[in-house]
């Protein structure tokens, strides 16, 4: 892949497990990826973000200490920047009260913890052709 084609990932996750596999899978399938193990720190990030700091697409876990990946998720939805990047929901809970605050509040998608790399990949392929079809031109 050349540079400009290669998918921005924004992955917040307590877990710093997950934020490794996030690292090494989608590195290795030629993601670029930031990590955040602290969502008050993604929150901060998204912000002051730059527009050429925006990901193509976030991923992020539902329950976090502190913030919330629901509530984060609307903070996100809020800023003009990223209003438009597509959020995949991953979380280890798999209720339908869940899948359905995830999808109402902003997620695009949802996967469940334990998951595969290439299904992730999947829907952070489909997320980011979205995602660039929505982007604001610049």
């Amino acid at each position: 892949m050349t540079e400009e084609q290669r998918i921005r990932v924004a992955a917040v996750d307590d877990d710093e497990t997950i934020l490794e596999i996030y690292e090494t899978g989608l590195a290795a399938e030629g993601c670029e990826v930031r990590t955040f193990s602290d969502p008050k720190k993604a929150r901060e990030f998204f912000s002051s973000a730059k527009p050429e700091e925006i990901p193509d697409v976030i991923l992020m876990d539902i329950m976090m200490p502190g913030v919330d990946g629901i509530s984060l998720m609307g903070d996100i939805r809020g800023k003009e920047a990223a209003a438009h990047v597509p959020i995949i929901a991953v979380s280890g809970l798999n209720d339908a009260a869940t899948l359905n605050d995830a999808l109402l509040f902003g997620a695009m998608d949802y996967l469940v913890k334990p998951f595969e790399i290439d299904a992730l990949m999947v829907k952070i392929r489909k997320a980011a052709e979205l995602s660039r079809k929505r982007a604001p031109r610049q």
